[in-house]
């Protein structure tokens, strides 16, 4: 039969060639019921679908936010730690330069050089009298350097003197008011606050848009189940440090014998870069004189009587807070007082069609990362060693396996050497006499982990229920080993 032809099905002609363009026109009812029931499917996995990415992503945004949380947090700490080291050179610069300005204000040294020069006058006569004409001209050259010699040491003296008069009130007022430790103390009593700012504020940004949930708050936790900052800092500070001159405890004596230790290191360090720069001269041109070791002798007294007789036990510098004894655990020390843990807390996500989907997990509004403050290792770097070089050069880090490095290609700096894969020569001493803190994320494994992540923080916006308030998970009697077997950390 021609497709042309028409047939009668159920009261209505339809052309069977021309079924698929009369579809869309069918009264009959039933394709309606079928497209409503095909769209309520589609807006159903629509729904499903939108559901699930959205708690995928609010999920991925939470741990980002909590790495980046947590290690901004710590690293406000890592350089309140590297601002105590570089105070504690500080403090003993001060002294160094101190006894500099003092030397320069008595003037000891200059008033023993005359008679050291009236010396060389009398051996010069001695000279000038001889029969040999070495001498004779050794006489000569003695007798027109001694009124040299002695000028210089003057004009120095004066000049020392006159810088004195400036610099050295202000030093002594330092020293005399305890500027320093004063510093110093409102270092260790606000850096965790700015810590927490700091894990606070990087919560925050990393919440935008927020879909509904709210802000994203963030919380920098100590080991000791504590939030970082606050009241805690009078009693119990976050910075692992003492201060040997306020803080009392069983072994405060070990920790100022051990900073009277370093502040005498350290400032006569100082004091013999002051030296060795300011008497170049007179080590070289000005020996007669012996300007430069009367110079030296008398700036050491003074700096031991600022140290044993003025500021015996004030103007210390801070210290590490140590383990306690030998043989306690090391990994508990670090843990206490050098880990830290970031947690941030969002609100529920409301659903897409909730009548439909719902999420089961009401405390699903935690993540959490694990930091550690310490002081690195040397990077690797390549070096250039040549046979009787002083020095090697140093061109940057070259992380990686010794193996795989390949020479850089700058021209060689010269001399018969060759490149070598070294450590660079950086302090790895674990104190406050290194200003190389840093910090890092590192696995969880906190044993107060489960208390710290059932803890509703005490800050503003983490009160309340539903959908605008966070609800803490309740792990029951999961322990930390249970948390690492189900945790990316």
């Amino acid at each position: 039969m021609p497709t042309s032809c028409i047939r009668i099905a159920g009261g209505i002609a339809v052309a069977s060639g021309r079924l698929p363009l009369r579809f869309h026109r069918d009264q009959s009812g039933t394709m309606s019921i079928v497209s409503v029931f095909a769209v309520m499917l589609l807006t159903m996995l629509l729904g499903m679908v939108m559901n699930v990415g959205r708690q995928v992503d609010g999920k991925i945004r939470m741990q980002n936010s909590a790495d980046a949380a947590a290690y901004s947090g710590t690293v406000v700490l890592a350089r309140g730690m590297n601002t105590l080291a570089f105070t504690n050179h500080l403090l003993s610069d001060v002294f160094a330069l101190t006894a500099f300005m003092r030397e320069a204000r008595d003037r000891n040294a200059q008033s023993f050089t005359p008679d050291v020069l009236a010396a060389w006058n009398n051996v010069a006569g001695m000279f000038a009298g001889s029969g040999f004409p070495k001498f004779r001209a050794l006489g000569t050259a003695i007798s027109a350097k001694v009124p040299m010699e002695r000028a210089l040491v003057n004009s120095y003296s004066d000049w020392a003197n006159a810088a004195s008069d400036r610099v050295l009130p202000l030093l002594e007022e330092i020293l005399a008011e305890e500027l320093i430790p004063k510093y110093q103390r409102a270092v260790v009593l606000t850096t965790p606050d700015i810590a927490q700012a700091a894990t606070m504020e990087i919560a925050l940004r990393n919440g935008r848009p927020d879909h509904g949930r709210g802000d994203m708050l963030g919380v920098l936790w100590r080991a000791s189940g504590q939030p970082v900052g606050g009241d805690y800092e009078l009693t119990d500070p976050t910075l692992p440090v003492v201060d040997p001159q306020w803080d009392t405890m069983p072994d405060q004596s070990r920790y100022v014998a051990r900073a009277r230790r370093q502040r005498r290191t350290l400032a006569q360090v100082y004091l013999t870069r002051w030296n060795n720069q300011a008497m170049n001269f007179f080590d070289h041109e000005g020996k007669m004189s012996q300007f430069g070791r009367l110079w030296r002798a008398f700036t050491c007294g003074q700096l031991d009587h600022l140290l044993e007789t003025e500021y015996p036990h004030t103007n210390l510098p801070y210290q590490i807070r140590s383990r306690g004894c030998p043989t306690c655990d090391p990994n508990g020390y670090l843990e206490r007082n050098f880990t830290f843990l970031g947690v941030v807390y969002w609100g529920k996500l409301p659903e897409m069609m909730p009548g439909v989907f719902e999420n089961p997990l009401d405390s699903d509004t935690v993540a959490f990362a694990e930091v550690r403050m310490f002081v690195p290792r040397p990077r690797l770097v390549w070096q250039w060693r040549c046979p009787g070089c002083s020095s090697s050069v140093y061109v940057g880090g070259v992380p990686g396996d010794f193996q795989a490095l390949t020479p850089p290609e700058e021209e060689e700096p010269g001399g018969d050497g060759f490149w070598v894969v070294g450590r660079q020569q950086v302090p790895t001493h674990w104190d406050l006499l290194n200003q190389h803190w840093t910090c890092q994320l590192v696995p969880a494994t906190q044993s107060t982990l489960p208390e710290i992540l059932q803890t509703p923080p005490p800050l503003p916006g983490l009160a309340g229920e539903g959908s605008d308030g966070i609800i803490v998970p309740n792990l029951g009697d999961l322990g930390p080993e249970d948390i690492r077997r189900i945790s990316p950390h």
